[in-house]
C-alpha cells in the first residue's frame, strides 16, 4: 500500500490511479466517498475526480482501519469523527513499526546470507 513516490509532486490524481495505490476497485473508492464525508475529491466540469494527496492520506486511514484492522464502516466513520488526530497518530505509529520491521528482516536477510 505505498504511495507510487513517482507521483509525489503531483496535484491530483484520478480514481484509476488513487485505486492502483490501494490495490482496490474504482466503485470501492465511489463508495467510500459517500460513506466518509471526508473524502471530497474535486470534480471536473465533466464528472472526472481529481483526489488531493489529503483524500489519499484520508483513503489510506480508512483503508487501515477497514481492510487491515478489520473495523465496520460506521466503526470506522465514527472513529475518525470523534478522535481523528488520535487515529491518525496511532496510524503513523503503525506505520513507522511496520517500516522498522521490514528494515530488520531485510537486515536478518543480509546477516543469513554471510
Amino acid at each position: 500500500m505505498a504511495l507510487n513516490t513517482n507521483k509525489e509532486l503531483k496535484l491530483y490524481y484520478s480514481i484509476s490511479e488513487v485505486a492502483e495505490m490501494f490495490d482496490v476497485n474504482e466503485s470501492l473508492l465511489r463508495f467510500w466517498e459517500k460513506e466518509f464525508p471526508q473524502i471530497k475529491p474535486r470534480k471536473t466540469s465533466g464528472g472526472t475526480r481529481q483526489y488531493r494527496k489529503e483524500d489519499i492520506e484520508t483513503i489510506k486511514l480508512i483503508y487501515h482501519l477497514v481492510k487491515e484492522k478489520g473495523m465496520t464502516l460506521p466503526g470506522a466513520r465514527q472513529k475518525l469523527k470523534d478522535n481523528k488526530e488520535n487515529t491518525i497518530r496511532n496510524f503513523e505509529i503503525v506505520e513507522h513499526l511496520k517500516s522498522i520491521k521490514e528494515e530488520l528482516l531485510a537486515m536478518k536477510k543480509e546477516l543469513d546470507e554471510i
